[in-house]
């Protein structure tokens, strides 16, 4: 049985007592729904990769209350202390070397020499790491490979009955998951759009390295951070991008004004607000996905995106969610 929880005290020490004694508990984040293990626990963090089917070689993100909490476990460089001070809590993920003492199980960060950190900015994230005393392990709460969570109930349809709990935290304000900054090297290099975008961070830090390809993240079974398989963020429906006209038997992703009206349209933002169609884009895939399956539809037709500021991670998740399977 999966316990549905609410926000309140009592059910958040009872969500962290089942992390301490090695369960999974799914949590909302203002990016989507995270799958959360004891990250210093290793048998509870093996149990993620087995409840949402996930390949090893992908390592997870760790969640820490503090950024004193998270620069403990990792080498914290000036250029990470600046980014923390300006995006954390939020949705940023920096990716550092761990140190010799890191107490993080060595499978959350996939046996590499490096862990992702970050500080989640919604409260009930930051509540249970709190009572829970350590870092929270958490990808997001889906199969994987399947349209991320930015609701208890999407959770829900895809892990009942895999986990223990989930904290019911109201939908997720941003939608899609954290930009990944990979601050290993000489050069930060970013590994994947998200919550915060290029802009910022290049107005915060100046060069950041861009262009890593969906197959070369995926070729060397290595990967330095999540959100980098090739076929990602999938729905059951084939999705065809940027699309210009919409067939009679594809439900329609639309932006701004749709193509046309369909009983199976789902409009991310009516005005072409990017914020609110990253918000607002899992939620539609889910329901797209729904709706056009039980109609005897053969595909999800997207309508273009720009490619700038969250339109870059919009763009990503679209990218890998049309991928080959």
């Amino acid at each position: 049985m999966t316990a549905l929880l609410t926000r309140t005290d009592r059910d958040i020490l009872h969500a962290a007592g089942l992390l301490r004694e090695g369960e999974l508990v799914a949590f909302g984040t203002e990016t989507v729904y995270g799958l959360g293990a004891d990250a210093q626990n290793p048998a509870a963090v093996a149990k993620i990769f087995e409840a949402k089917g996930r390949p090893h070689f992908n390592p997870l993100i760790c969640h820490y209350a503090t950024p004193e909490a998270a620069f403990a476990h990792v080498h914290a460089t000036p250029i990470a202390e600046k980014l923390a001070d300006t995006f954390w809590p939020g949705p940023l993920t920096l990716v550092l070397p761990r140190r010799v003492t890191c107490p993080v199980a060595l499978l959350a960060g996939a046996g590499l020499d490096t862990l992702a950190i970050r500080i989640p900015a919604h409260p009930i994230a930051q509540r249970l790491i709190t009572a829970l005393g350590r870092p929270i392990a958490a990808p997001s709460a889906n199969r994987s490979g399947r349209i991320s969570p930015t609701t208890a109930a999407h959770v829900l349809a895809q892990l009942k009955g895999r986990i223990a709990a989930i904290i019911d935290s109201g939908p997720c304000r941003v939608g899609v998951e954290s930009t990944v900054l990979d601050l290993s090297g000489a050069t930060p290099f970013l590994l994947r759009p998200g919550g915060v975008s290029l802009e910022s961070l290049q107005a915060s830090i100046g060069e950041i390295r861009l262009g890593i390809t969906q197959g070369q993240a995926e070729a060397p079974r290595t990967l330095r951070s999540p959100g980098l398989l090739v076929s990602h963020y999938a729905p059951i429906l084939p999705l065809r991008m940027n699309a210009t006209s919409i067939a009679a038997d594809e439900a329609q992703l639309a932006f701004g004004t749709p193509f046309k009206t369909t009983a199976r349209t789902y409009n991310l933002s009516e005005s072409e607000n990017l914020n609110e169609a990253a918000a607002r884009l899992f939620d539609g895939l889910h329901w797209l996905d729904d709706q056009g399956t039980a109609s005897g539809l053969r595909a999800i037709a997207a309508m273009p995106i720009p490619r700038h500021a969250l339109g870059l991670a919009i763009n990503d998740r679209l990218e890998r969610a049309a991928a080959a399977r």
